[in-house]
């Protein structure tokens, strides 16, 4: 089973549009969206939910107000000001760290497991997407986003399928790493932009410090030729393989209005042209492309 990582460094390079594109090509597949801060593949490939559960990771205090005495010690002690005056636990302050519950002299204060989300098997018209949703304020988005690699490729299995393509999030933090841990393949969009340049060798060291595999889309290639060229110098002297270049047009927009990958809206032009991609795609999995 192969996995490949779709990642940018940054958000807005087009990250998702290239993911949704990939899915409609080549062999079967199970899809993967690890962004699950702001989760948007869904915005495109519309899925079916067939299954949700809620995910639990970590603690939250709550205090019982008939065995409260209101001696204060556990505001006192709460480093994270997650106690009111009136002794009512804020959930966004509370870090579950159980400080209150073990300086309580009456046991008022328990820990209950938290729900920080919840995650989804649904069904796409390029077959199923494992995905979630970060509850609003919640943490452990790092977690999140192993449980949906963990869904993904059991899924994989139960299916016989031998591809998981992620959708995974910007930048280089834990969502990051937690996504591409362990994968076959990262395949990384860069733009040409300043910022974009930037993030691009971040990540980019990022992958290298994993010993992942990684190749690069350049995206809007047209929009600056000289960092364009900055981008391909960069990946020749990391070694990066560059597997082709993306107009700059407003067909991602006007397929994304439709609620439809480019490759769906327009198969004569950027259709072809993401044909071309994926061939050098499958070539680079196999040794066989090299920029």
């Amino acid at each position: 089973m192969k996995e490949i990582v779709v990642l940018s460094g940054k958000g807005g390079t087009g990250k998702t549009s290239v993911t949704a594109a990939l899915a409609g090509l080549g062999p079967a597949k199970v899809l993967a969206d690890c962004d699950v801060d702001a989760a948007d593949l869904h915005l495109v490939l519309a899925p079916s939910v067939l299954h949700q559960e809620p995910f639990i990771s970590g603690e939250l205090a709550e205090i019982d107000p008939d065995l409260c005495t209101s001696c204060g010690l556990c505001r006192d002690g709460c480093r994270f000001e997650a106690i009111t005056d009136d002794f009512q636990v804020v959930a966004e302050h509370c870090e579950g760290c159980g400080l209150c519950d073990f300086i309580c002299p009456i046991q008022a204060v328990t820990m209950h497991p938290r729900r920080c989300g919840e995650w989804y098997k649904s069904q796409t018209r390029f077959g199923t997407m494992i995905h979630a949703a970060l509850d609003i304020g919640a943490e452990n988005s790092g977690k999140l986003v192993t449980t949906v690699r963990q869904k993904s490729q059991e899924q994989a299995e139960s299916e016989g399928v031998d591809l998981i393509l992620t959708d995974g999030p910007p930048g280089i933090g834990c969502p990051a790493i937690a996504s591409l841990t362990g994968a076959d393949l990262a395949l990384l969009v860069a733009e040409p932009t300043v910022t974009a340049v930037h993030d691009l060798k971040r990540v980019a060291e990022l992958t290298r410090h994993f010993k992942i595999d990684t190749a690069v889309i350049i995206n809007k290639a047209d929009l600056q030729p000289s960092l364009e060229q900055e981008i391909r110098d960069f990946c020749e002297t990391s070694g990066l393989d560059v597997l082709g270049r993306l107009p700059y047009v407003e067909t991602f927009t006007l397929a994304q209005i439709k609620g439809q990958s480019v490759v769906e809206y327009d198969p004569g032009g950027l259709g072809k042209l993401f044909q071309g991609l994926w061939n050098n795609l499958e070539k680079h999995l196999q040794g066989e492309h090299k920029q």
